[in-house]
């Protein structure tokens, strides 16, 4: 069986999880979110890998990317990634990318841009399930109302991540 290699990450946001599989970043998240095992299911069974603690080189690539986006010196990644999950959630995850630095869209607006005017609430569940956390920043959404929706690393994980970008 091939490994998933994790490790953990302090950031000023939490805790995180990173892992990479061969060659690519599969997973930056929060360590103790609520839907941690249901992530990790799902990251598992779509490589038929096993995590084991253990660096990468894109694991220490991210480290270094996440920590001059933490300081405001970078406002895009450069990093592989292979996203793991349905048909719908990739192509959510793909809009996700292509949010701006700096910008923020309604769930309504991804899922129009998605060309699924309707979808609003499976668009708020594939964000939900984002396995690779501010690189597909999934931050970026909020509510159509301008409140903050919700975000899995809690709401003031959000509110930096977005004060940052401003």
């Amino acid at each position: 069986m091939k490994n998933i290699n994790i490790q953990y990450y302090k950031s000023i946001i939490g805790e995180l999880i990173i892992g990479s599989y061969d060659g690519n970043l599969c997973l930056i998240d929060y360590r103790y979110r609520k839907m941690r095992d249901r992530i990790d299911n799902r990251i598992k069974t779509h490589l038929k890998a096993e995590y084991i603690i253990h660096n990468s080189e894109i694991i220490k690539e991210t480290i270094k990317q996440l920590e001059e986006y933490f300081v405001q010196k970078r406002d895009k990644f450069d990093i592989p990634l292979i996203m793991l999950g349905s048909d719908f959630q990739k192509q959510v995850w793909e809009a996700l990318i292509n949010i701006p630095y700096g910008t923020t869209v309604s769930y309504k607006a991804l899922s129009e841009k998605i060309g699924n005017p309707k979808a609003v609430r499976a668009v708020a569940n594939a964000n939900g399930a984002n396995a690779i956390a501010i690189i597909i920043p999934c931050h970026r959404v909020v509510a159509s109302n301008g409140g903050l929706g919700g975000y899995a690393g809690g709401l003031d994980a959000k509110r930096v991540l977005l004060k940052l970008e401003v």
